[in-house]
């Protein structure tokens, strides 16, 4: 991997609350990789946040905070692969969930699977991310 496998710009993906809500909450990212240094910004269901932290180009892994503005962060921590960044977030310890998030427009590298995103697409449709994830039945 090189720091061409991080494409700065525009970025998209998704949230999960894990076993209590496996719903898709969407998320918009433009995010900046430099030097082994991410960051960027980016707007949910919840609302606005900044994204600062880290990545390596020699293994893949991603660290970073995801900060609402005035309110809590999130850690996430991360692996690039070809169809984008996959990896866990975590408040806090007392909540948890999965992600993924890919560039936007990058469907064309020859880092792509381009059947598994096409595949990814036909998914069911993500919902908006909701302020508290539902009730445990």
């Amino acid at each position: 991997m090189n720091d061409l496998t991080f494409p700065s710009g525009p970025w998209v993906g998704f949230y999960t609350y894990g076993k209590e809500d496996s719903q898709k909450h969407l998320m918009d990212l433009v995010l900046e990789f430099k030097n082994g240094v991410m960051s960027g910004e980016g707007a949910d269901g919840l609302g606005m946040f900044i994204i600062a932290g880290k990545y390596g180009t020699e293994n893949g892994e991603c660290l970073w905070t995801k900060s609402y503005v005035g309110r809590h962060s999130v850690e996430y921590t991360g692996f690039r692969e070809a169809k984008g960044i996959w990896g866990t977030w975590e408040i806090n310890a007392w909540a948890k969930g999965g992600f993924h998030i890919w560039p936007i427009g990058h469907e064309t590298s020859p880092l792509v699977n381009h059947a598994a995103v096409e595949q990814e697409k036909q998914q069911e449709i993500p919902v908006p991310a909701t302020a508290e994830p539902a009730p445990a039945p």
